[in-house]
C-alpha cells in the first residue's frame, strides 16, 4: 500500500509497479482521492497494490476525508510504502504521517522518489533523518531503481496476505453521472466508508474496487467515476475516468446504473445506458434519492422513463435512497435475478417448439416476393443469451424484435439483454 503527501508521485509509482498506465496522473496535486487497488505480478509472485489520495494533516472538507481514507487503509496493508519527493526533501507534514505509521505497527519502506541522478541521490541521503530506516532511491517517472525496489518489495511480502484475494467473486460495476450517489450506495452496502462521499461533483476519479459480504455471498463492487461529458470534450483526468468506467463495465458481469430520480433524466444518463446495453452486460437501474421525489415528480418521472428507457425496458428498476439505506435490500435480489437471466440456457427442443408455434401464428413478412421460412434455432451462448435462427431468407429487423419480445415473454430474461441473429441457409 502506497502513502505520502499530495504530488510526490504515488500514482506514477503504482503505474511503474503494475507495468501499465492504470492510475490517473496529472501535474495537479490531489488527482487520486479514493484508495484504489491494482493487481500486480513480479517474478512469479502476485500481489495487490493500493494507491491512496495524498495525506494532509491540517486538511478540511474533502481533503480531510482523503486523509481519513488513507489512514484507515493503512490498517489493512501487509507492507506500507511511504513515498517522499526527494527534490523537496522532508516536510513538517511528513512528521504527522510518520507518527500514524508508527502507531499502525506495520512494516514501512521509505521511498525517495524523483531521484534522477547521482547528485539527487547524495541530496536524498538526508531522508535518513525521518527515522524510518534506509531510503530507497527511485525515479518512478523514468524507471530508475524500480526493478531493485520490486525485488525488495516481493521479498518482504508475506506468503498469504491479510486481505482476501480475488477467487471468482461476482463483479458488479456501479455507474452513472457525477453526484447521483454511486459512492454512497457502495458505502451503504459495505456498512463503512470505502469510497469518498462529498457534495462536490466528481469526487471519485479512479474505479474503487471492494469485496463486500451481502447475503451469504461475497461480491466484488466497482464504484466508478461519474461520466460528465463526451470523452473527446473531457479534460485529462475526466477523459481517463471515462475510459476507466468503460473498462469497469467491460470487466463487470452486472451493472447497477444509478439515476438521480429527483432531477430530469439527461443525455449523459442515456449515453451510459447505451454503453451498458452495447457491452451486453446484465443491468439493474437504481432510481436514487427517492426521499427527495414528491408526487408531481413521480408522475413526470414515469413519463420520462417510459420515453427514454425503451431500449432497456427489460432492466429491473428499483427505487432507493443510498444515503438512508432505504430499499437497498431490494437491489440484491434484482442483481441475482439479472445474473441468472444473463447465464440462462434454453433447451434446443423447447426453443424450437416455441418458435414453431410463433411462426405458425405469425409468419415472417414476405420479402421480395418470397416467404422466408424459419428452419430451426439454437442458443449459441450465454452472458448474454445469444440465439441464432437459421432461415431461408433474411428476416426483417421488426420481425427479429418481435421474436426477441416473445422470447422474453416465454422465458423471462429479466435484467439481461438477449441477442438474436439470423443465418441464411438454403433448404
Amino acid at each position: 500500500m502506497i502513502v505520502g503527501r499530495p504530488n510526490v508521485g504515488k500514482s506514477t509509482l503504482v503505474n511503474r509497479i503494475i507495468g501499465s498506465r492504470e492510475a490517473i496522473i496529472e501535474d495537479t496535486p490531489g488527482v487520486t482521492r479514493d484508495r484504489v487497488s491494482y493487481e500486480a505480478e513480479w517474478n512469479g509472485k502476485n500481489f495487490m497494490v493500493i494507491d491512496t489520495g495524498g495525506w494532509e494533516p491540517t486538511s478540511e472538507g474533502i481533503a480531510l476525508k482523503i486523509s481519513d481514507a488513507a489512514e484507515s487503509a493503512i490498517s489493512d496493508a501487509d507492507l506500507v510504502l511511504f513515498v517522499v519527493d526527494a527534490q523537496v526533501g522532508q516536510q513538517s507534514d511528513d512528521d504527522a504521517l510518520i507518527s500514524v505509521l508508527r502507531k499502525s505497527k506495520k512494516p514501512v519502506m521509505l521511498i525517495a522518489n524523483k531521484v534522477d541522478s547521482e547528485k539527487d541521490e547524495l541530496d536524498a541521503h538526508s531522508l535518513w533523518n525521518l527515522g524510518l530506516g534506509e531510503p530507497h532511491f527511485i525515479s518512478a517517472a523514468h524507471g530508475r531503481g524500480s526493478g531493485d525496489l520490486l525485488d525488495l518489495i516481493v521479498s518482504q511480502l508475506p506468503e498469504v496476505g491479510a486481505s482476501r484475494i480475488d477467487d471468482g467473486y461476482r463483479r458488479i460495476a456501479i455507474v452513472g453521472r457525477p453526484n447521483v450517489g454511486k459512492s454512497s450506495l457502495l458505502n451503504s452496502f459495505a456498512g463503512s466508508t470505502r469510497s469518498l462521499v462529498d457534495d462536490a461533483e466528481g469526487t471519485t476519479r479512479d474505479p474503487v474496487d471492494e469485496l463486500i459480504d451481502l447475503g451469504d455471498k461475497t461480491w466484488r463492487f466497482i464504484d466508478t467515476a461519474g461520466i460528465r461529458r463526451r470523452a473527446h470534450q473531457a479534460s485529462g483526468s475526466e477523459y481517463y475516468a471515462a475510459l476507466r468506467t468503460e473498462r469497469a463495465i467491460e470487466n463487470a458481469e452486472v451493472v447497477i446504473m444509478i439515476i438521480d430520480a429527483s432531477t430530469p433524466i439527461t443525455e449523459q444518463d442515456l449515453r451510459i445506458i447505451s454503453m451498458v446495453e452495447e457491452s451486453g452486460k446484465a443491468l439493474v437501474i437504481g432510481l436514487n434519492k427517492w426521499d427527495l421525489v414528491d408526487e408531481d415528480r413521480r408522475v413526470v418521472l414515469d413519463k420520462e422513463t417510459e420515453r427514454n428507457f425503451d431500449q432497456v425496458e427489460w432492466a429491473e428498476r428499483v427505487n432507493i435512497s443510498a444515503k438512508t439505506g432505504w430499499h437497498k435490500d431490494k437491489l440484491l435480489p434484482a442483481i441475482q435475478r439479472a445474473l441468472e437471466s444473463w447465464e440462462a440456457r434454453v433447451a434446443t427442443g423447447r426453443l424450437n417448439s416455441f418458435l414453431g408455434q410463433l411462426v405458425g401464428s405469425t409468419p415472417p413478412p414476405i420479402r421480395g416476393g418470397k416467404q422466408p421460412k424459419i428452419l430451426f434455432a439454437t442458443q449459441a451462448g450465454i452472458a448474454p443469451p445469444t440465439f441464432i435462427i437459421f432461415a431461408t431468407e433474411f428476416l426483417e429487423a421488426s420481425y427479429r424484435r418481435f421474436i426477441e419480445r416473445r422470447l422474453r415473454e416465454e422465458f423471462g430474461f429479466s435484467g439481461s439483454p438477449i441477442r438474436v441473429s439470423v443465418r441464411i441457409r438454403e433448404r
